[in-house]
């Protein structure tokens, strides 16, 4: 049977949109998604964070019960992960009139290469995929120190989600949107792109603290490097979007097709 798609080519203007993230419900990438998507469909719903929640991957809590709570109208605040936003999202608060689509970002900070399997804006979007709905993660790449370029993430945001929902994907698969450190009007173009490789937190920097205690910070290791063509990471260098669509299935089955041999 060929794989269930998800045919978003219903009116833009008509969706019901649920939006998380992982820096917060108060995080300036959060608002500024909100407006992007204010005159672009029919209802936004947000349900995130009440703190940040950066690098907490899928996790979700179990040993002690979440808090909700309601900011405004459309706004509830999770003391939980993105994770559990986006459940409590789509099964309690949203339960009677579920979202058509969920958008995880802007995040402050790119989610290339490995930042996937690390990040709570993807888990976000990994979530809403897993509970069937086309789900979408949006990053504005920026550098420690600096200011960050929301204005670039502004400008081609739309463009790619009107791009996006103008087709068709399966379902189990999510996408992961990037907008390249650069202003607006440098940007080249936007991608279709592969995943990439690059470690992250493989600087360790160790100290001693006030009591003499040994202590050890991993390092976010954002270093400029050359990349294969072809994968987010590239097309970031070269100033563009990078679109990399992400499947839930982490089988790998060419891999599995030869240990079967081995295991009749």
């Amino acid at each position: 049977m060929a794989p269930r798609k998800f045919s978003l080519a219903l009116n833009l203007s008509r969706a019901r949109v649920l939006v998380s993230n992982d820096d917060g419900i108060n995080a300036p990438g959060l608002k500024l998604l909100e407006k992007v998507l204010a005159p672009l469909v029919r209802e936004i719903w947000v349900v995130a964070p009440e703190t940040e929640q950066s690098a907490t991957s899928h996790s979700l809590t179990l040993r002690r019960p979440l808090r909700v709570r309601n900011v405004s109208e459309h706004r509830y605040a999770i003391d939980g992960t993105p994770t559990d936003c986006v459940l409590m999202g789509i099964n309690e608060i949203m339960k009677d009139t579920p979202p058509d689509l969920v958008l995880s970002g802007i995040n402050r900070g790119g989610n290339l290469g490995e930042d996937v399997t690390y990040s709570g804006t993807v888990a976000a979007a990994m979530e809403g995929t897993l509970l069937g709905v086309p789900s979408i993660a949006f990053s504005q790449v920026c550098a420690d120190g600096h200011p960050v370029k929301w204005a670039t993430a502004e400008k081609w945001a739309g463009t790619v989600l009107k791009k996006l929902t103008a087709e068709m994907w399966p379902a189990g698969v999510l996408i992961n949107v990037n907008f390249p450190n650069v202003t607006a009007a440098k940007v080249t173009g936007i991608e279709i792109t592969r995943q990439g490789r690059r470690k992250i937190g493989s600087d360790l920097v160790s100290g001693t603290d006030p009591r003499g205690e040994p202590y050890y910070w991993i390092g976010a290791q954002r270093r400029d490097e050359h990349y294969r063509p072809g994968n987010d990471l590239e097309a970031i260098n070269r100033a563009s979007v990078s679109v990399t669509p992400l499947t839930m299935d982490l089988t790998h089955t060419p891999t599995l097709n030869k240990l079967k041999a081995r295991f009749p």
